[in-house]
This record gives C-alpha cells, structure tokens and sequence, in this order.
C-alpha cells in the first residue's frame, strides 16, 4: 500500500490518482480524517476500479509500505515528528519543494539548513529510507489522469533498493522516465528547479517539466 501524506492537496491527489489508476492500492492521508476520506471518494469516481482510502495522516502511514510526503515545506518538520515511528524501516517518498512567493519575484527557493528538504526528512526519520522524487512534475496535469504525462523524475537516494522501487514506481506513469540523480545530497538542485519551473510556467502559461537528454533508456 502507498500512503500519501498531505495527500489532499494537488501533488498528493495527482500522484495517488495516477498510481491507483496503475495498479497500486493507495491511502490519503490528512490531518482530518473525514476530509481525507472525502478526497478518496472524489478520486475514486475517477477511477472506479481503483482501491483509494482515506484516514488520519498516522494511521495512513501506519497502514502503509510506502509513504510520500506531500505537504508544504513548512509542514514536514511537524507531521514526520508526528508519525516517526510509524516509517521505521520504510520507504519515505519526499515529494517536497521548499519555496515561497514574494511580490515582484514570484516563486523563490528557500534556503533548508540540512541541504534539502529530503536530507532534513532522513534526519528527523534516520530510521526510515528516504527517496527525493517528484518535484518536477505537473500537480495539474497529474490531476487529469487523460492528460499524457511528458518529462523526467529525477530520483535521489542513499539507499539503492528504495531508490529503485520509486524508479519501478514512477514508470508506471505513462510516459514518465525516472533517472538515478545520484545520493540524497544531490536532491538540493532538484528541489530547487521547481521554483524555476513555476515562474516559467507563469510566464509561457504552461506546465513545463524536465527532459534530461543523452539517456537511451
């Protein structure tokens, strides 16, 4: 099962709508379980065949193998203080891309004293695996489960086995290709592309993503 944390808002509802629709049994997690429970059954009338639940953001990732932190920045610090000892051994996901917006300038990368919003994550859970992931990729257009996903997830890891069960995971999103970023301590560039990406995509009015070239597979 693959719990998703935050899993109300746009990235968690996308990602979980996607990979319920490839075969994967899924659980939004909130902080209010009636709501998380509601945003299961909007997500399974999109996926009828899908198995979509919801719960409390702990009984989520106690439910769970795998599980994806899909939360504001500012958020992880409380929620991983919160269900830490429900990850223990597990595979933690950080979708996260700490930013903030400011008049004038748009989106801006935050500056994370670990490195990363993924090194601050294997931090406050050293005993879990974590996996940086996702950041690159269309929130929107992965709420649309007709709109052909394009693009690469850069996936960074310190721990090979987990790192290639998310790489297994994102190619089941058609067409997503995963690409090895290396070590956890190369996540900082990948989090820090998507304040970048942001402010094209206002720009040109679009939902750009990353296409890293040179790659046979």
């Amino acid at each position: 099962m693959l719990a998703f944390l935050g899993g109300t808002g746009p990235e968690g509802r996308g990602l979980a709508l996607r990979l319920a629709l490839a075969g994967e049994e899924v659980v939004i997690g909130s902080r209010d379980a009636v709501r998380a429970q509601g945003v299961a059954e909007e997500l399974s009338q999109l996926a009828p065949s899908a198995r979509i639940t919801g719960a409390e953001n702990s009984a989520a990732a106690a439910s769970a193998d795998v599980i994806f932190l899909t939360v504001p920045y500012e958020g992880q610090r409380p929620l991983l203080e919160q269900v830490r000892e429900n990850l223990t051994g597990k595979v933690v996901v950080n979708v996260i891309a700490p930013m903030r917006f400011e008049r004038g300038l748009g989106a801006i990368a935050v500056a994370v004293e670990a490195g990363s919003a993924a090194q601050e994550a294997q931090e406050l859970a050293p005993d879990s695996l974590v996996v940086s992931a996702f950041q690159n990729v269309s929130a929107e257009e992965l709420t649309h489960p007709d709109v052909v996903m394009q693009g690469d997830v850069v996936v960074c890891s310190n721990h090979r086995e987990a790192k290639d069960l998310v790489m297994d995971l994102t190619r089941k999103i058609p067409d997503l290709r995963a690409v090895d970023g290396g070590g956890l301590i190369n996540s900082k560039y990948v989090e820090q592309i998507t304040p970048l990406l942001v402010s094209i995509n206002r720009i040109y009015k679009i939902h750009a993503g990353i296409r890293i070239v040179g790659i046979d597979s």
